[in-house]
């Protein structure tokens, strides 16, 4: 058994992910702050399915507390880490930028300074596809430079790997980075296109579809994610003993640090989606048809041949079977609400 910190626990990734631990033995303490940027009464209903589980703690706590977060760890002694909290969103970074800083830069600092000084074994911290930014070579991959992030939140991902990897070099710890392309599921962010476009279609609302249609994403399920966000953390990063200075990797290094995209490999039309929403749902959407959306991306297209081939999954679930299940969660939970 071993004692596993997951921040963001209450979160989307961050609840899945502590089920899974839980559910192969593992002691898990779960910190969130609980934050208001989307209905915290969702966030508080996963936190009760875990707190069934005996094996689960759950500290409400802001990992911009610095002396609160260097306490936890100290009492804590955890044997590894997994950082699934941030400030989330690309449209929410061009308005409250502060908020991207508070918990992304300065909280994962806290992450980092926890871990060194308490002899961590191995942290696995979200990034983001967003970190490819203006690069349309495609698929994305670890091996490219991204150094042209078009959003705040993009770059405060960018900053969380450049500064992972200062700390495996400097202080031995092994670091792993994972890139999330367009995550999606039951439990969901209600700020994620999937969960936006049910509740409309099924209030009789219409949808907006930026760029007018012309978007591919890269959806990923929830249990791929999770199934890759746990193999990876079984498989504590090393040196790369090839890299060279010369040329080198971005994604990997000579100290204990990988970087890995965790994505479907098959990106998706934005309209494919719609259409299999609907017949999901049984109903048909009014789209609304708006402009390229600031910070965003046109498409996303993750190359997971290292995900692969150092810990041998490949995400696989179709978007017909992850939204028919969405979907349903949907109907279930926000039935159950219902008075």
């Amino acid at each position: 058994m071993a004692k596993i910190l997951v921040t963001g626990a209450a979160g989307f990734i961050g609840f899945h992910l502590s089920q899974v631990l839980l559910g192969r033995g593992d002691q898990v303490v779960g910190l969130d702050n609980l934050n208001t940027y989307y209905d915290v009464s969702l966030k508080e209903a996963r936190l009760r399915r875990l707190q069934e589980q005996p094996a689960f703690r759950f500290v409400r706590l802001d990992l911009a507390d610095r002396s609160a977060m260097a306490e936890l760890f100290a009492s804590e002694k955890f044997d590894r880490v997994v950082n699934l909290a941030a400030q989330a969103g690309v449209r929410y970074s061009l308005q409250n930028p502060h908020a991207y800083v508070d918990s992304n830069l300065v909280g994962f600092l806290n992450v980092l300074e926890g871990c060194r000084h308490n002899g961590v074994e191995h942290l696995v911290y979200a990034s983001s596809s967003s970190v490819y930014g203006a690069s349309t070579r495609m698929p994305f991959s670890v091996h490219d430079n991204v150094d042209h992030p078009v959003s705040l939140y993009a770059a405060s991902k960018k900053a969380n790997e450049l500064m992972a990897h200062t700390y495996a070099h400097l202080y031995g710890l092994p670091v792993t980075g994972l890139r999330f392309f367009t995550v999606y599921g039951p439990w969901g962010r209600p700020d994620m296109a999937l969960f936006l476009f049910t509740r409309a279609i099924l209030e009789g609302r219409p949808i907006d579809v930026f760029n007018h249609g012309h978007m591919r994403r890269d959806f990923t399920f929830i249990d791929d994610i999770v199934e890759g966000v746990v193999r990876t953390l079984d498989h504590t990063a090393a040196p790369n003993p090839q890299w060279n200075g010369n040329h080198p990797d971005p994604g990997t290094s000579a100290a204990p640090y990988r970087l890995y995209n965790i994505g479907n490999n098959n990106p998706v039309e934005l309209l494919h989606l719609i259409e299999v929403l609907e017949n999901a749902l049984g109903r048909k959407a009014d789209k609304n048809y708006l402009p390229m959306q600031p910070g965003d991306v046109p498409a996303t297209y993750a190359d997971v041949d290292d995900l692969n081939r150092d810990v041998g999954f490949r995400p696989a679930t179709s978007i017909e079977e992850g939204v028919a299940r969405f979907v349903a969660w949907y109907r279930d939970y926000f039935g159950s609400l219902r008075p």
